[in-house]
């Protein structure tokens, strides 16, 4: 038995003691790896996600004198929850693959590398496929038969076809042959192949983000303090009224809420908001008055009497909220609206939309 196990089988021994509570699971984990790391053991850390390797070195940093009482708790619990563990699983889509090696065919671990890549959105091949039949032709004059021959059973048959007509005979006639050639093709040899396809012959075609760089600021604005984003805002459309009023019709605030959202998805969004932060939103911006009120009124409006009721006594008794209050809270309700639309549960409307 291992020094650790042997130091976990002294502590159960002793009489137990009432478990903490407010103890993170975190904090937990870094309390037991210090038990092995301090009785020589050796853990494989390296094979945890590197977000989990920086948490868990960050609680560990954070750890200071801890009584006999908690270790004892914390050593009992790891240790009934190891008895407990009857298998693991791969942790991962490559760790599945790598324990299936062998044991399922080729084309197989081809085709879920495929969909796995699509489903992030990151198969080069998708890209490259989508070309127009002309500007594949360059792929078809500078790279090897061989690696044609791959490119061109990538494709759809009908535009195979097209792209093949384009070719002098002689080269068409050398790739078909090199088709013959490709049975025994690595699915990572084709994944890198549309790799390099894709840099070099798609290069302004790949994007280095998902969304618009109006999207991505919009976003950030959406969450910032409003006499920042203002700020911003007004930069912004002084330097590039195009740009700017982009970003605007990307930002999505409180005051926006009568435009945007529609009157049916109200009681949607409402269910997904702290009971504290939506008075405390709906408080402060009744305060404020102008657009913020009207959005207020927007949403009392739309939700069930009863509920609209409750709210409007509890706005009333609110008291005075302070500006960094206010700004959370309605920050808060703006979050839930649009992490509802990014889920599709609603659609927003666009701006000047009716």
């Amino acid at each position: 038995m291992s020094p650790f196990f042997q130091e976990h089988a002294v502590i159960a021994a002793t009489p137990t003691s009432l478990p903490r509570t407010d103890i993170t699971r975190s904090r937990k984990a870094a309390m037991v790896v210090k038990l092995l790391l301090r009785s020589g053991g050796d853990l494989p850390l390296s094979q945890l996600p590197e977000a989990a390797q920086a948490r868990l070195t960050r609680e560990l940093g954070a750890l200071n004198i801890i009584d006999k009482a908690t270790l004892n708790s914390v050593a009992q619990e790891f240790a009934r929850e190891l008895a407990d563990v009857a298998l693991t699983a791969p942790g991962s889509f490559e760790a599945a693959l790598k324990s299936f090696d062998g044991r399922i065919s080729a084309a197989t671990v081809a085709r879920l590398r495929e969909e796995a890549a699509a489903q992030s959105g990151s198969d080069p091949w998708t890209i490259v496929l989508a070309l127009p039949a002309e500007e594949m032709l360059p792929i078809t004059d500078a790279e090897s038969a061989e690696v044609c021959a791959i490119f061109l059973s990538k494709l759809p048959t009908s535009k195979a076809a097209i792209l093949l007509g384009l070719m002098p005979g002689n080269r068409a006639r050398r790739i078909a042959y090199a088709m013959s050639k490709t049975t025994n093709v690595t699915s990572d040899t084709i994944v890198r192949i549309g790799t390099g396809l894709a840099q070099h012959y798609c290069g302004p075609s790949l994007p280095a983000f998902s969304e618009s760089a109006e999207q991505r600021i919009g976003a950030i604005l959406n969450s910032t303090p409003a006499s920042t984003r203002d700020k911003v805002l007004e930069g912004l459309l002084s330097q590039d009224p195009t740009f700017g009023e982009s970003v605007r019709k990307a930002i999505f605030t409180f005051a926006d809420i009568p435009a945007r959202l529609a009157i049916a998805d109200v009681p949607k969004v409402l269910r997904d908001i702290d009971q504290t932060d939506l008075v405390r939103a709906l408080a402060s911006a009744t305060e404020m008055g102008g657009l913020l009120a009207l959005a207020v009124a927007h949403l009392l409006d739309n939700m069930s009497t009863r509920m609209a009721d409750n709210l409007r006594e509890e706005i009333s008794e609110a008291g005075k909220i302070k500006q960094s209050d206010a700004e959370a809270a309605q920050t808060a309700v703006v979050t839930a609206i649009r992490a509802a639309a990014d889920a599709g549960t609603i659609t927003l409307n666009l701006d000047g939309e009716d």
